[in-house]
């Protein structure tokens, strides 16, 4: 076994082997399983995880939350306006102190360098809620959630369709690269991954097997899709003014019942949520009255068929982040 992360950070998927994830992943099935049939896996208790938020979120926050009790940890939650980190106090300063009273560190937030700077200084293990670059716990939980749907990862063809410039798309790609998957990014070729990270993955690729594609063509990239993958095409701390120009270019990327046909019957549908899906929400009633549109990357007929495994792929953020922490805290 090459887990080995304890005292570790987890911060970015590029940190660790294809060997490692699968690992983890393992070990997220196991915790799940034992979970559903009541075993006690309090072997945490008196350690203190502080879990600092500078943006705000459902799952994220609640799968810290329930797997720091799960193992009987104390999560110590620290909102947007409830510390100093980065504008009284320097991230070096805040990761020392806190350091010096918590067991470990989770940061959601901006830029990646936070959070590989809260590392660097912290002295316990940090974890990634998300950074503007990358989401590694979010993967963990897709790829979970694909075993458990599609079988074992290697060779199966995941599709991006969106904007795959930011967390979701870089993550994603890294993964599928580690784990020797079939990766496509569909989308306007302005709205490709960053190409250094293409190159880096690329060069992941020739070891694991993975096969990288990037096709503005959806008739050509879906064919033949495992899963069909799309998130919201309007970052959270984004202005509201781009919205008008990611509706105009994402528009043709939407995924629909066609697209879903195109794919096959085997495909399966996921999103990191929250979604546009319907008018239930104050912003998808505002877009509607601004734009005309019942749904944005995704429509309701999809996001609540069969092939949809969303609230699947949510549960399990609880369980791959309880793997995350058990096996950097144990």
């Amino acid at each position: 076994m090459s887990l080995n992360l304890k005292g570790k950070s987890f911060l970015k998927l590029l940190d660790l082997s294809g060997e490692q994830i699968g690992e983890l992943i393992d070990l997220a099935a196991k915790l799940k399983e034992e979970k559903k049939n009541g075993v006690n896996q309090k072997c945490l208790e008196g350690k203190n995880v502080a879990l600092v938020f500078e943006k705000d979120s459902t799952r994220t926050r609640c799968a810290f939350e329930v797997a720091c009790a799960d193992l009987g940890a104390n999560a110590v939650y620290i909102g947007p306006s409830g510390s100093q980190i980065g504008k009284k106090e320097s991230i070096a300063d805040t990761a020392r102190v806190l350091g010096r009273m918590f067991d470990a560190i989770e940061y959601r937030g901006f830029g990646q360098d936070i959070v590989e700077e809260l590392s660097k200084y912290a002295g316990v293990p940090v974890y990634n809620g998300l950074t503007n670059e990358f989401h590694p716990t979010q993967i963990l939980a897709d790829f979970l959630t694909i075993k458990e749907h599609c079988g074992d990862l290697k060779g199966k063809k995941l599709v991006y369709m969106g904007d795959a410039r930011y967390n979701m798309g870089n993550s994603l790609m890294v993964g599928c690269a580690k784990m020797g998957m079939h990766f496509v990014a569909c989308t306007n070729k302005e709205f490709f991954p960053d190409k250094e990270l293409i190159n880096t993955c690329e060069e992941i690729a020739k070891q694991s097997g993975a096969v990288l594609e990037f096709n503005e063509c959806v008739k050509d990239a879906v064919k033949d899709a495992d899963v069909i993958y799309t998130d919201v095409w309007v970052s959270m701390g984004e202005p509201y003014e781009v919205w008008a120009e990611r509706i105009e270019k994402l528009s043709p990327y939407q995924v629909n019942s066609e697209v879903m046909k195109m794919a096959g019957e085997k495909c399966k549908f996921m999103h990191c949520l929250p979604a546009f899906h319907d008018l239930k929400t104050t912003i998808g009633k505002d877009i509607f009255d601004k734009f005309n549109l019942n749904g944005l990357e995704v429509t309701d007929d999809v996001f609540e068929s069969e092939a949809s495994i969303v609230f699947d792929e949510a549960e399990n953020r609880m369980h791959t982040i309880k793997a995350v922490i058990f096996s950097t805290l144990k």
